[in-house]
């Protein structure tokens, strides 16, 4: 029995992989290991597939320093900037994505963390969004804490986002403004509140495959199942902006690694997606089995439509 196959067999009998057995996965044939990948998300996750779409609440003017992002104020790339979307317009993208047969919608916001008056509103339109439609509902809004984490579950909201980014050493490559144990925090507290936690990370960003390893195994002690595995896109006016972008077979061996480490997890590809030629379908093949449809917050995306016709053709169900 080949090494691969000793550890697929290990993940299938319940025992988990240890950070150097994902550094020897790491290193084994593209093909059969994202066809061992795939077997294990089928034991798992059968055909269920989780499609979200997101929309940018709050953009520009951020306070903090990510070196990948286009809202930041540090960086300087034209991004759109304007404050919190009002009630009626965060309910009617959650009606469009809704008719369009997106089941859950994610709203995030720029900056550290919401006001007082910002949690507030966003409250008011979560009740309203769940009194007018079905949609699942997600936030993404910065380093909050669990009062105002819990505010926003009793007024309808299911999940709460917030990336890790990296790994805890890589971090302070990435943003110095807040902390890897913020982040840390953040999700904690957004547990206790009684959300479930969406949380991954960009690849690409400079950091080695043991960052990789390291923040899927952080993801996996917070008890992490929804992980966005982002691509960078590198933006003009962002530090990051001259990076080489990652291949399809980068990509690939990410998330058939990541699979090996979170068996039973949600593992989405989230941006950058558009930026390979196969939108996915490589991936979608190779243990990941979830996806941000529509735009992304400040580049463009894949539709929905073109999405669901991709997941039917791989024989998956979309659903929550």
């Amino acid at each position: 029995m080949s090494r691969l196959d000793e550890l697929t067999r290990q993940v299938l009998e319940g025992r988990e992989i240890t950070r150097e057995e994902a550094l020897e996965l790491y290193g084994q044939p593209l093909d059969a290991l994202c066809q061992r990948a795939d077997e294990l998300r089928r034991h798992f996750c059968g055909d269920r597939f989780d499609l979200c779409a997101i929309v940018n609440g709050k953009s520009g003017r951020c306070s903090e320093n990510c070196r990948f992002c286009a809202q930041s104020a540090h960086n300087h790339t034209g991004a759109a900037e304007y404050p919190l979307l009002s009630a009626p317009e965060l309910v009617e993208q959650a009606r469009i994505n809704e008719s369009q047969g997106v089941l859950r919608y994610s709203i995030v916001t720029s900056g550290r963390r919401l006001t007082e008056d910002e949690v507030d509103a966003l409250c008011q339109a979560i009740r309203q969004i769940k009194a007018e439609t079905g949609i699942s509902v997600c936030v993404s809004v910065g380093l909050l804490d669990e009062e105002a984490y819990r505010r926003l579950k009793e007024a309808g909201a299911e999940r709460a986002h917030n990336n890790l980014e990296t790994s805890r050493q890589n971090f302070s490559k990435i943003c110095t403004t807040h902390t890897f144990q913020d982040k840390v925090d953040a999700i904690r507290a957004a547990q206790a509140a009684g959300l479930t936690v969406c949380s991954g990370g960009i690849m690409g960003m400079g950091e080695t495959a043991e960052d990789r390893i390291d923040m899927a195994l952080a993801l996996r002690e917070l008890g992490i199942k929804s992980v966005p595995v982002n691509m960078l896109n590198p933006i003009p006016g962002t530090p990051l902006a001259e990076l080489e972008r990652l291949t399809g077979d980068d990509m690939r061996r990410i998330v058939a690694v990541y699979r090996f480490i979170l068996p039973d997890a949600s593992i989405r590809l989230a941006g950058g997606r558009g930026l390979l030629a196969d939108k996915g379908r490589g991936c979608f093949q190779s243990g990941a089995n979830a996806a941000i449809s529509g735009d992304m917050l400040t580049t463009a995306g894949i539709t929905v439509k073109t999405d669901l016709e991709l997941l039917r053709s791989l024989g998956y169900e979309v659903r929550l």
